[in-house]
């Protein structure tokens, strides 16, 4: 059996980890969760997933902190950015992620992104 491409999601709620993680599952990937920018950074080096999907807006450290740390580590590894605000969308900082959404409940274009990025 083919290696499970694996997912990080990093989401500082609860329901959203929750809802990527059954969906990304139920698809046949390995979903690691993470509620912070900082646990996030920890686990990219142990778990070396195949694409992030990545909150923006999180209390402590921010997605983009996290997303210039992690390319900076692994340039080649996609990253989407997810947030319930599209104004991120004009932040300069979000030109070096692979792909942007607005957070929704029909996952529909983040699955797209997920299939397109990960070949």
């Amino acid at each position: 059996m083919a290696d499970k491409k694996k997912i990080m999601v990093v989401d500082d709620e609860d329901a959203i980890r929750l809802l990527y993680e059954e969906e990304f599952e139920d698809e046949g990937y390995e979903v690691v969760s993470c509620a912070s920018g900082d646990e996030a950074i920890e686990k990219f080096e142990q778990e070396k997933p195949d694409l992030v999907i990545l909150d923006i807006a999180m209390p402590g450290m921010s997605g983009l902190d996290v997303l210039a740390k992690i390319k900076e580590k692994s340039p080649k590894t996609p990253v989407i950015m997810s947030t319930a605000y599209s104004h991120y969308k004009n932040d300069f900082y979000t030109y070096v992620a692979d792909a942007y959404i607005v957070k929704s409940p029909d996952l529909t274009e983040l699955k797209e992104k997920v299939t397109q990025l990960l070949g």
